[in-house]
């Protein structure tokens, strides 16, 4: 790329940081804009990101305000208004979004793409994690931070290239794999959609997009009007037969799994998965068939023994099914989910794992927007728990909508219901008489997490 600087608008998103940190490593000067600083901006900063927190044009550094020199990347979570984005615009400078700067980097890769409205993340993870078992290399770009890899950005040898495929704002469209998972395609992003067909058609046309002779890992029961004859396509699901499938599954202490997974070449015997949750052996199901898709792309057998071991040694997701306290008296888990079928896999899953014992769930809802066209989905779901404790909708780039409050989820719980400040979260829950607690959104409650299990821990 002929840019010396690169500027990224929105630079603290998980996404974005991983192009940043890309172009940081590509020897590329970087800076940016952010609404608030986070530890994920401050660990930016320290590798050498110039980046401010007001949308001010003068913040911005001088050599990034060449247009011949400098490159600018936003995120569609940007207002069109936002200030520093007009001026770019009224100078000239070349201006893409996140998604399509992806697909530049993705050429003349192997391109392995994870699609769903959930499920993504963990799945692509493991996927980069796999192609570093099997053959010591392979690049991604993740939308959660790996604890194998200690971050969102993989760099390595070989044309394998794990990415997350988002839907919002079909940013998804801007790829073109070599080999596809979708997880799933609930309705969501309704303010961007308008409604549900329209979401299930973007996936479907990201399915079209599948090069030719590639394939595409669709899950069992999800389904879509696909276009796309030069592909092969599979099914996988969690335990019900079908062309990659999770069997003999035992579940094991502490929420663990032993398993077999069923392959259209045989059986890899004796699996375990080194983090908990029926749902996740469902994810790994899928990272194994992408494997495999990719390892007879190449004309080489699967390995069962490194697949095994790379399994059973994947750490997971920061923030997917994460535990901060787990004794016989006290469990605290932090969790992602922000969409009711999300919530409903989640805590089926602790239910599985922790059998006859009491569950809260904490819950801050994310967007005003999924919030109305959700509400009702999400009281179901979070009536899966013992007893909930609800925060006030986190707004991200949202302005209030009238009448769109989590009162409206929580008179619609079938259990025991309580609506708190973030501020006063860990206070309350610690007063409270607690088992296993997991707290659930893609806001800011995360902040939080420090201090429930200081709290939590001291009761066990």
């Amino acid at each position: 790329m002929q840019f010396e600087n690169i500027y990224f608008l929105g630079i603290g998103g998980i996404g974005m940081s991983a192009l940043a940190r890309y172009f940081l490593h590509e020897g590329c000067a970087v800076a940016g804009y952010d609404r608030t600083p986070t530890p994920l901006t401050a660990e930016l900063e320290a590798e050498g990101a110039a980046i401010h927190y007001t949308d001010d044009i003068g913040l911005i550094p001088a050599p990034f305000r060449d247009p011949r020199t400098t490159m600018v990347v936003y995120t569609p979570a940007i207002p069109a208004e936002h200030g520093e984005l007009r001026y770019f615009t009224q100078e000239g400078f070349r201006i893409e979004k996140r998604s399509q700067m992806l697909g530049h980097l993705s050429a003349g890769k192997y391109v392995m793409a994870v699609a769903g409205t959930h499920g993504k993340t963990t799945t692509s993870t493991l996927v980069a994690w796999l192609n570093r078992a099997l053959t010591g290399g392979g690049s991604a770009f993740l939308g959660g931070i790996s604890k194998n890899f200690g971050g969102n950005l993989v760099l390595g040898d070989g044309p394998r290239l794990a990415v997350e495929a988002d839907e919002f704002d079909r940013s998804f469209l801007r790829l073109w794999p070599d080999v596809a998972v979708i997880t799933s395609a609930d309705a969501d992003h309704l303010d961007i959609y308008g409604t549900h067909e329209a979401v299930r058609e973007a996936f479907a046309q990201f399915a079209g997009q599948i090069r030719p002779g590639g394939s595409l890992i669709l899950k069992k029961g999800v389904d879509l009007n696909i276009d796309n004859p030069g592909i092969t396509r599979y099914r996988y699901a969690f335990d019900e037969p079908c062309d990659f499938y999770a069997r003999n599954v035992t579940l094991l202490a502490g929420g663990h799994y032993r398993y077999d997974i069923v392959t259209p070449d045989g059986v890899i015997a004796g699996c375990t998965l080194g983090i908990p949750g029926w749902v996740n052996v469902e994810n790994s199901v899928a990272a194994a068939a992408m494997v495999w898709c990719a390892a007879r792309a190449e004309g080489v057998p699967l390995d069962p023994d490194r697949l095994r071991e790379g399994l059973a040694a994947f750490s997971g997701v920061k923030r997917r099914f994460e535990f901060w306290v787990n004794t016989p008296r006290q469990v605290y888990m932090d969790d992602y989910a922000h969409h009711p079928r999300e919530l409903t896999a989640a805590l089926t899953s602790v239910r599985k794992m922790f059998p006859g014992r009491r569950i809260t769930a904490l819950f801050q809802p994310h967007l005003y927007t999924r919030t109305r066209d959700l509400y009702k989905e999400f009281a179901e779901a979070l009536s899966h728990a013992d007893e909930v404790v609800l925060l006030p909708i986190y707004p991200a780039r949202e302005e209030p909508i009238p009448g769109i409050a989590s009162e409206i989820i929580a008179e619609r719980i079938a259990v025991p219901c309580r609506i708190v400040e973030r501020e006063r979260l860990a206070d309350e829950v610690a007063a409270m008489p607690t088992d296993v607690v997991v707290s659930f959104g893609a806001g800011n409650i995360d902040a939080c997490c420090r201090e429930l299990a200081e709290r939590l821990g001291r009761k066990s």
